[in-house]
């Protein structure tokens, strides 16, 4: 293949650009219930992030990556011309960077996995041909849309009713918290073991059945139940306080449980997101050095992956406040005891999705847990015009990437050819 040097430096740019845009928004997202319910601060938040995030993309670092993402397009069609895939995929990442860009800009919380997918399916129509793309599997992705965000919604309703009835509308919150808030970290525990083992460390080379994964994560959740519980039956109070000490109190124990569970899911955000950055790098510098290859599945430089983190802690430092504000605060106000329910709804999620194969989006699934709430407290709860705007930056989402990617893939192909 020609200009090889400069398809190279292309794809890093872009590969860069693209985690950026991931930090800046799908990262923030993840930790704007904990900013926005003031169990960190934004900084300790960036910290947090950055920390596991980077972790968890680095150590992802030994798998072998799939180099069409989401297997959304048939490789196989391109075997004589390796350079049209080179060319989309560019255009693909550059697309999809872009479209994370503007939803930064404006503080909407969208979707990477289908910024990048829409993407692919753009260039891959017109510059290959409609029969190139699996358009049953783009139609499973889209479909999480609606799935992710409703079963989350419902789940976070389900929790937060149920802390509002046991615990927070008692007259004694915090004698209730010492019964009922063991079970809620029993959950904790399990569910963010099970985000944990099937969406992070499965990307990390340890591979353990389903069943040993459900076996060590009950183990986890009944040790973190014993533990937690131990140490708030410690805790003393007088009966005589104000009730809204005894509140105080009830949310700084919630808080704690966000600490742990902000951890854990950038952590298995971090080992699994990232490739949506760096699996279409990695496909560029395969079919390249390869001298015009095509392989479903390359390994992965270590160098790429290094770019990736890099990229999405760099992102999520420079711009992500503005996501985490919106989701945060601007949909509707959150508290220790609410973000937690938004979390635990969404881990839950995330499991249930991995055991049926249902693909979902972390982001939408987060968002709509936090509607979930919301509308626990009641409809005047939710600031209606920002979820309008983020529903419609959900539906343009796909077609946006897809319409900008091909007027990249046009433009690199006029400049090569």
């Amino acid at each position: 293949m020609e200009h090889v040097t400069i398809l190279l430096i292309l794809a890093g740019c872009f590969g860069l650009f693209m985690a950026w845009g991931i930090g800046a928004n799908d990262v923030a997202n993840a930790m704007a219930t904990s900013v926005g319910s003031k169990s960190l601060t934004l900084k300790q938040a960036v910290i947090i992030a950055a920390i596991f995030e980077f972790t968890g993309a680095f150590l992802a670092g030994g798998q072998v990556t799939s180099t069409i993402r989401k297997g959304i397009i048939d490789a196989s069609l391109l075997s004589g011309s390796p350079e049209v895939l080179v060319y989309g995929m560019l255009a693909a990442l550059l697309a999809a960077a872009i479209w994370l860009l503007i939803a930064t800009r404006y503080g909407l919380p969208v979707s990477t996995t289908h910024s990048i997918v829409g993407a692919i399916v753009g260039f891959a129509a017109v510059g290959i041909g409609i029969e190139a793309v699996k358009w049953g599997k783009v139609s499973s992705i889209a479909a999480s849309w609606v799935v992710s965000p409703v079963i989350a919604g419902g789940l976070a309703y389900i929790l937060f009713r149920s802390v509002q009835k046991l615990i927070l509308n008692t007259s004694d919150p915090m004698e209730n918290s010492k019964r009922y808030v063991p079970i809620y970290i029993f959950l904790t525990g399990t569910m963010i073991s099970l985000v944990t083992m099937l969406k992070g460390l499965k990307h990390v080379g340890l591979d353990l059945s389903r069943n040993e994964s459900y076996g060590i994560s009950l183990f986890v959740g009944i040790f973190c139940a014993i533990i937690g519980g131990f140490l708030i039956r410690k805790i003393t109070y007088s009966k005589e306080r104000n009730i809204n000490n005894h509140f105080f109190d009830v949310e700084n124990v919630f808080g704690v449980l966000m600490v742990f569970s902000a951890c854990a899911m950038a952590f298995a955000h971090g080992s699994n997101d990232v490739a949506n950055a760096v699996g279409p790098v990695a496909a560029i510098v395969s079919i390249v050095s390869s001298g015009g290859e095509i392989a479903q599945e390359s390994v992965m430089p270590i160098w790429i992956l290094l770019l990736g983190s890099v990229g999405i802690v760099a992102g999520l430092l420079m711009y992500g406040y503005k996501v985490i504000a919106t989701v945060g605060s601007r949909i509707t106000e959150l508290t220790p005891s609410r973000g937690f329910c938004c979390n635990l709804a969404a881990a839950i999620t995330v499991v249930l999705a991995s055991g049926t194969g249902i693909p979902i989006s972390t982001t939408h699934t987060l968002v709509g847990a936090v509607l979930g709430v919301g509308f626990a407290r009641g409809i005047s709860a939710l600031n209606l015009r920002i979820v309008g705007s983020i529903f419609m930056s959900w539906i343009i989402t796909l077609p946006a990437g897809g319409i900008m990617a091909i007027v990249f893939f046009y433009f690199l192909l006029g400049v090569f050819n």
